[in-house]
């Protein structure tokens, strides 16, 4: 039995030292594990820190990505270099903690082949706790897959899930989605999510804004629905309004409202046809990104780990 650990890096300098020294506590009673780093294009000491731990420790092990690809790419490039039994992903600024790994695998020995871990309260600035919120239940009502609330990345998974999320060729891939729809025998530990160790949260807002669009455009069709459907009701209103202004011209002598009226209704129609051309400019970019078919990350180098 082999463990895989699996952490996207970037600038943690602070806290990587206090994540290793808990996950070697939490991991050394199993005689064979992995802690695969993915530095994201780390700009502090992060590489220097981790290659230092790759020297002292063969388990530990490194992925230097070119550049700052993004939290789903590197997981991703993580995951594609594991090799367990079991592959557990997390984040490594300790909001995962280290202390549940444990448990996690005690229900994979029981047959679980996922184990996610779910929120039940975030010690997180409560605007960061609302945004959260509010993209889980938006999820929840869009996706056509009735996935868990308040659960991230931070979980285990088979090898033989494993191998389907990686086969997958998807360019904006939601690793926390993909995981639930590939289905097969889950459940779930909750916990209580701990405060930031040390520095400042590295999902900046535009970032998280990125990845709430890319899961909720990649697990549903019913924006697309949605567009059809207004298009369709602002139609209809436009016609049931040409036809009053029509009779008015033609049957009275009142006068037809002037500038202010049209003016609004043609501010209102322009606004319309933006968003609904921004909802299908987000999947149209989203085939544009799968048709070109660069890879979604480069590798600079990797250290303890087969080239």
């Amino acid at each position: 039995m082999k463990i895989s650990v699996v952490i996207p890096i970037y600038n943690e300098e602070k806290n990587i030292p206090v994540l290793i020294i808990e996950l070697q506590k939490n991991l050394n009673v199993y005689s064979d594990y992995e802690i695969i780093f993915v530095n994201d294009g780390s700009k502090d000491t992060s590489e220097n820190i981790l290659k230092e731990a790759c020297s002292q420790d063969a388990k530990i092990k490194l992925i230097n990505l070119s550049r700052n690809f993004g939290h789903q790419e590197a997981l991703t490039a993580g995951l594609e270099n594991a090799n367990g039994d079991a592959v557990i992903m997390m984040d490594g600024d300790m909001q995962d903690p280290p202390s549940l790994i444990p448990s996690m695998i005690e229900k994979w020995k029981e047959g679980f082949e996922v184990v996610y871990t779910v929120k039940k309260k975030r010690n997180e600035p409560f605007v960061r706790k609302f945004l959260f919120k509010q993209f889980h239940k938006i999820f929840a009502l869009l996706s056509e897959y009735e996935m868990p609330m308040d659960c991230g990345i931070f979980s285990l998974i088979d090898k033989k899930v494993l191998k389907i999320i990686v086969s997958l060729q998807e360019k904006n891939k939601y690793i926390a989605g993909l995981r639930y729809w590939v289905g097969f025998n889950q459940t779930s530990i909750e916990f209580e999510r701990p405060e930031r160790l040390e520095g400042e949260p590295k999902q900046t807002f535009s970032k998280l804004f990125k990845l709430a669009f890319d899961g909720i455009f990649s697990f549903s069709n019913k924006p697309l629905d949605f567009a059809f459907l207004l298009g369709m009701i602002i139609t209809l209103l436009s016609l049931a309004l040409i036809l009053v202004i029509l009779y008015i011209k033609l049957f009275t002598n009142r006068a037809i409202p002037g500038y202010a009226t049209y003016t609004s209704i043609i501010l209102f129609m322009g606004g319309i046809n933006i968003f609904i051309s921004g909802i299908l400019g987000r999947y149209i970019s989203m085939i544009f990104k799968d048709t070109k078919n660069r890879p979604i990350y480069l590798i600079k180098n990797k250290i303890n780990l087969g080239e």
